[in-house]
């Protein structure tokens, strides 16, 4: 078989299927069990394959058919450009989380935080962890309630050479930590998928192959983020950021819970949504108020 029939032939297996991208999953997917970039893939069109290039090839072929995601069959996948471990075991990074990664590191470098400790939480693969270790050079502690998650981090942070700059926890939210101020910057994708849509069912991808526990944010997909909102108060210090991934029809739900959460003297302010690149609400910025701090002088 020649390269082009190959990418030809699986393009009408995986349309077949019901895969959004056919022929660029095909394409892909050989140039994976050949190791050419697309381009070399154009070039060598007429080029016939091994047998055992082809076999694998194959398989690989119908496991996309069973709409096992292409990340899990690579193993890999890019985020910020770089390349990534990824796994059953942890969600599949998606392009908005980047915009999540981009703002903190524009509000570190803005000197907008205080210096504490910077906190990625639901690390899940790493990513976050890993990109902000290696662009602003400075240590990150790395939270998740799987085990087998941060097993993935930790290879990925070794991979990006950061891994003396992380420190993994495995911990449900933020019951392993203490409870005294320490964060100055937390960033979180937390599950935020309702319990309606996981019930529903979502793209086959994800319900039938990505973890669960990952996804899953309960009512309206909001236990875990109320959750948090309550939880990390007492561990900010004055002046410290939030930042989280949030659903897409979930901003008033999330703005109101964050307004209303209080411990103390303390409180969320400055609270605000950002829209991802196709324009849908996705990031959650607040700001740590200290009511003791602005408390008027009589």
């Amino acid at each position: 078989m020649l390269v082009h029939q190959a990418i030809q032939a699986a393009t009408q297996r995986l349309a077949a299927a019901g895969v959004d991208t056919p022929e660029l999953d095909a394409t892909l997917l050989l140039g994976h069990c050949l190791g050419k970039s697309y381009t070399e893939l154009y070039l060598m069109a007429a080029s016939e394959l091994e047998s055992g290039k082809e076999s694998q090839f194959l398989e690989f072929l119908a496991l996309r058919e069973q709409r096992h995601p292409l990340a899990y069959i690579t193993g890999s996948r890019e985020f910020w450009s770089m390349d990534f471990l990824v796994g059953p075991d942890v969600l599949i990074p998606r392009p908005e989380t980047e915009l999540l990664v981009e703002k903190a590191i524009e509000l570190y470098r803005n000197n907008s935080c205080p210096k504490g400790v910077i906190l990625d939480l639901c690390t899940g693969s790493g990513v976050i962890a890993a990109v902000l270790a290696r662009e602003l050079g400075c240590p990150v502690l790395a939270i998740d309630i799987s085990c087998n998650a941060l097993q993935v981090a930790r290879k990925n942070a070794s991979t990006h050479g950061v891994e003396d700059l992380i420190t993994f926890v495995q911990s449900d939210l933020l019951s392993a930590i203490q409870a005294l101020p320490l964060f100055s910057l937390v960033l979180s994708n937390p599950p935020y998928v309702s319990s309606v849509e996981m019930n529903e069912g979502l793209q086959p991808e994800v319900d039938l192959h990505e973890p669960h526990l990952a996804l899953d944010g309960g009512d309206k997909g909001l236990e875990i983020i109320k959750k948090i909102s309550r939880q990390l108060l007492p561990l900010f210090l004055p002046g410290a950021s939030l930042l989280m991934e949030i659903g897409t029809e979930q901003s008033d739900d999330v703005l109101s819970m964050f307004s209303a959460v209080s411990s103390g003297n303390r409180s969320y302010t400055d609270l605000t949504i950002s829209k991802d690149y196709s324009g849908h609400d996705r990031i959650l910025y607040g700001k740590l108020k200290d009511n003791s701090d602005t408390a008027e002088v009589i």
